[in-house]
């Protein structure tokens, strides 16, 4: 597969995930007696994963992510070469689907930006969660989020199961830390939104870059270290 198509399928992927994800918590998870809530909102983050890992996996291998693209090239599972042109896609289709979605969200009557599922800590935290709880979480979650990607596309696991694991493993992710940073573990994913909502978000997205990727690198290391190479 070409490094074109690759990124490409990237940029689609990693638009499903934002526009599924933040669009669920922006259009449908404050409604008082039908919004979805925390758990519908970790639902879809989930299912954005699970069902683009079946369509582009074997194209790009559906990082969606910087932090998973960082973990898998520090665990040898992607060539470095391809780092930067992923993270970039990744990017570009965060913030074009965070555009598309504020212009549906914005054709209401009496729209406010508000947070527009920006991610935050202090005052900007759901649940009022200091930068060191932020970043603890951020960095353990991501953690685990890519050893359980590297165990679950091992050639050595069951196979066919892995979009199965990772999607269900985001899901969890968003039950523990919504209320903590309204949950990252992906800074494209928070690159998009903070880019609308500007000012305070843009001031605190160093974290959601620096805390997913010190947690995607370590998460990689680990697992390459306590699994040993494929056979």
């Amino acid at each position: 597969m070409t490094l074109g198509k690759k990124v490409t399928a990237e940029a689609f992927g990693t638009f499903w995930l934002v526009f599924g994800g933040c669009g669920s918590a922006v259009l449908a998870a404050g409604f008082p007696d039908t919004g979805i809530g925390f758990l519908g909102v970790a639902l879809a983050f989930g299912l954005t994963v699970l069902t683009m890992a079946f369509a582009i996996g074997h194209i790009s291998g559906c990082h969606l992510n910087p932090a998973v693209t960082a973990g898998l090239v520090a665990a040898g599972r992607h060539p470095s070469r391809e780092f930067l042109p992923y993270v970039v896609a990744q990017v570009i289709g965060a913030v074009i689907a965070s555009g598309v979605l504020y212009v549906i969200a914005s054709g209401v009557s009496g729209f406010e930006l508000g947070s527009f599922a920006a991610n935050g800590y202090g005052e900007h935290s759901p649940g009022g969660y200091t930068m060191v709880s932020g970043l603890v979480a951020e960095i353990v979650l991501t953690f685990f989020f890519l050893f359980v990607i590297c165990g679950s596309t091992d050639t050595r696991a069951p196979a066919g199961l892995a979009p199965i694991a990772i999607g269900l493993c985001l899901t969890l992710i968003h039950l523990v830390s919504i209320p903590v940073t309204n949950t990252s573990v992906n800074p494209a994913r928070s690159t998009g939104p903070a880019l609308f909502v500007g000012g305070w978000a843009l001031v605190q997205l160093w974290m959601f870059w620096v805390a997913p990727l010190i947690g995607g690198v370590l998460g990689g290391i680990a697992y390459k270290r306590l699994a040993g190479p494929e056979t």
